[in-house]
């Protein structure tokens, strides 16, 4: 039976450009847009801690693309991800506060530091694949964790290293609020650029090497280029989230990237969907408000006689810990593809098809 569409009649694709452009709709496009709107009402409506959980996911979800555009789109694996969002987060602390250069040109230079780095240990995908890969990039982890630790010149060693607030027209951003919207400006672009990308040949070659990597090397893809070319711009977008995170904190240190953070971004790409792009976002909202959802349950439980016992408190703080491990397992087995899937699924069950982006 032929489905139902709310496309407006008329709306043929004569081009592949146009089969293939962003929002597959025009209610999507202005749907976007009002979205965007509304995001940027949230200082005006909402409270300081609403704000900083946005902030949060702005810098996680560019840094959580990078990882996607990776593993999602390009079919590689990287257990290192945390350890180039650190060297992000130093690099910008270190172009600014020795070159004098403004955050705002510091924070994409040290992505290009970052996927220059990315680069380097991007060479092992070059000639291996699967496991031996992922101890590959498992090793640049604590080669970089060890580096941070020993470069003082560089990251200020076990003191860590101070970073300046955002410096706009001379107007220097010290408050959330004004923070908001340079989070929000750059989650905009780098998200445009990464839904652009996945458009292009470079993109669709990306899925090439995923999908089949000996029929795509047949057609003419070079796999050595085009591995290296991904692990470069995951590092970029790795280094740009990280250079966020460190003038939103005014102070980097080495201790905050760990091999724990590597597996929360992959669990963020996990839950939200590999190689979907609204799947990143998704992903990554739901590991920013899960363990602060977990927080407001435990609290609610406290109010109970039972539950102040050390015995009970004690397990309901360990189910709070364990809260992501388990969304990441339960998602893997109910829900491999992730939210996004689980949003196309909606959106065909309720016909919503002005909404198919």
């Amino acid at each position: 039976m032929a489905g139902f569409s709310m496309r407006p009649c008329g709306d043929f694709r004569t081009t592949y450009r146009q089969d293939t452009r962003i929002f597959d709709t025009t209610v999507v496009r202005n749907a976007a847009i009002l979205g965007i709107i509304a995001v940027a009402l949230i200082p005006f409506v909402l409270d300081g801690y609403y704000v900083n959980l946005f902030i949060q996911i702005s810098y996680f979800a560019i840094a959580a693309l990078g990882l996607n555009i990776l593993v999602g789109f390009t079919g590689q694996i990287s257990l290192g991800h945390a350890a180039f969002f650190g060297f992000g987060a130093f690099a910008s602390a270190w172009i600014n506060n020795t070159t004098g250069i403004p955050v705002l040109l510091s924070i994409p230079l040290a992505g290009l530091m970052t996927a220059a780095v990315g680069l380097l240990f991007g060479l092992p995908a070059a000639r291996i694949k699967g496991l031996y890969l992922a101890i590959a990039t498992l090793a640049a982890q604590f080669i970089l964790e060890d580096f941070f630790a020993r470069a003082n010149w560089f990251t200020g060693g076990s003191y860590g290293a101070a970073a300046n607030p955002v410096n706009v027209f001379g107007y220097e951003i010290y408050d959330d609020f004004s923070f908001f919207y340079v989070c929000l400006f750059f989650l905009v672009v780098m998200y445009l650029l990464g839904t652009n990308l996945m458009r292009t040949r470079d993109g669709r070659a990306f899925v090439a090497v995923r999908d089949h990597y000996l029929s795509a090397e047949i057609m003419g893809i070079n796999l050595t280029k085009y591995r290296l070319m991904s692990f470069a711009i995951s590092s970029f977008y790795a280094g740009i989230g990280g250079a966020m995170y460190g003038h939103y904190l005014g102070f980097v240190s080495a201790e905050g990237f760990t091999i724990l953070l590597s597996i929360q971004f992959l669990g963020m790409i996990i839950i939200g969907g590999l190689g979907s792009v609204k799947g990143t976002l998704m992903g990554t909202v739901f590991m920013v408000l899960l363990p602060e959802v977990m927080e407001s349950g435990v609290s609610a439980l406290s109010v109970f006689d039972w539950a102040s016992s050390t015995d009970v408190t004690d397990g309901l703080a360990y189910i709070k810990e364990m809260a992501i491990g388990l969304a990441i397992i339960l998602f893997l087995i109910f829900e491999p593809d992730g939210l996004a899937h689980r949003w196309q699924q909606i959106r065909a069950y309720w016909k919503l098809y002005p909404f198919s982006y």
